[in-house]
């Protein structure tokens, strides 16, 4: 639950202070969305669950769907913080650190806040104003640290792009299978098909 609400200063430290807040209510909005799914959650009813107003929420985002695309953002940012601890820790291979990731992707619990990041993605693919900026950033925020990783493992600059880019597109839709089916030994079984083709084990002598 984030702090109660405060009257708003005025001059540069307003400015400061509103984004502070501002953060500290997308924070708030993307941990109840991951423990709880979307569904049909109106603004006012988010608002009661993390302790403000839903004219408060207003007040910061706008709109409903204008929340929603800064929670995708948000989470978005936390699973690359996630990839960049996992490749951080010593004597992990690009191949556990892709299980650790997707595990905690496809964690059955946190279902809810990849049907939102699908469902935020359309409407910005439908033209959708207030969504279209969840499309920032998208792919290339995450292709820095997934080249860097590549590289980290032997490619060179042009490949690691490119295999960074499969990747992503892979997990992508492997998540959206998920969704769409259900079939988690399916999709954790092509995910192990992919890595086997992306991380060939090396061959003794």
């Amino acid at each position: 639950m984030v702090n109660p609400e405060n009257p708003r200063p005025s001059g540069a430290t307003a400015r400061g202070t509103d984004g502070n807040r501002r953060a500290e209510l997308v924070e708030a909005a993307v941990d109840h969305v991951t423990a709880h799914g979307i569904g049909d959650l109106s603004l006012r009813r988010l608002g009661a669950a993390i302790g403000v107003s839903h004219r408060m929420l207003i007040h910061y985002f706008g709109t409903r769907e204008q929340l929603l695309v800064e929670v995708v953002r948000r989470s978005e940012r936390r699973q690359r913080e996630l990839l960049s601890r996992l490749h951080a820790e010593p004597g992990r291979s690009p191949a556990e650190v892709a299980r650790l990731l997707w595990r905690e992707l496809s964690d059955p619990r946190l279902a809810g806040r990849e049907r939102l990041f699908f469902e935020i993605c359309g409407y910005a693919l439908r033209g959708r104003p207030e969504a279209v900026r969840v499309l920032d950033g998208i792919v290339a925020d995450w292709l820095e640290p997934l080249v860097a990783a590549e590289v980290a493992a032997g490619a060179d600059a042009g490949t690691a792009r490119n295999r960074a880019r499969l990747g992503l597109a892979t997990v992508r839709g492997l998540l959206l299978d998920l969704l769409a089916t259900g079939d988690r030994a399916g999709v954790d079984a092509a995910l192990e098909e992919f890595l086997r083709l992306f991380y060939p084990p090396e061959r003794p002598g």
